[in-house]
């Protein structure tokens, strides 16, 4: 079996449990939430060792560690933990382009982007993050059957 059509599977499998089991899948995005901030401030600090990335590196890190360790007590925080993204994602972009030449400005403008759309999603998931857990559900089975009918 191919990569994309196993790929595609697991994606629909975990975008079904999402939406079957939001309660649970809110925590296991605030888990997935905290180690991609964790895994964002450390490239933020490695790719451009400046002072400006040094800081939202470690401002990263710190907000990702609190999400992954406060599993129970952050939960009910998951539009925050996307504004907490999206600036941070912002941030990170903005930077790239002053950055030089080690970061391209089209990458850069994607970071943004996704800022922007973590942004977004902060604010419809702030007042119901079950509306989060359904929307990533959605996205996951969708981009499941891309990944599935793709040669």
């Amino acid at each position: 079996m191919e990569v994309n059509k196993i790929a595609g599977i697991l994606s629909i499998i975990l975008g079904l449990i999402f939406m079957i089991f939001p309660i649970f899948s809110t925590a296991l995005v605030s888990v997935f939430i905290g180690l991609s901030l964790i895994f964002l401030g450390i490239a933020s600090i490695l790719i451009n060792f400046s002072a400006v990335n040094i800081i939202i590196g470690i401002i990263s890190i710190i907000c990702g560690l609190i999400f992954v360790l406060n599993i129970s007590a952050l939960s009910f925080l998951l539009g925050f933990q996307f504004y907490i993204i999206g600036i941070l994602l912002i941030l990170i972009g903005v930077t790239g382009f002053f950055a030089g030449d080690n970061i391209s400005k089209k990458s850069s403008a994607l970071i943004i982007i996704f800022g922007i759309i973590a942004f977004i999603l902060g604010g419809f998931s702030i007042n119901n993050p079950i509306y989060a857990i359904l929307l990533i559900g959605v996205s996951l089975i969708v981009e499941g059957i891309i990944l599935y009918i793709s040669e």
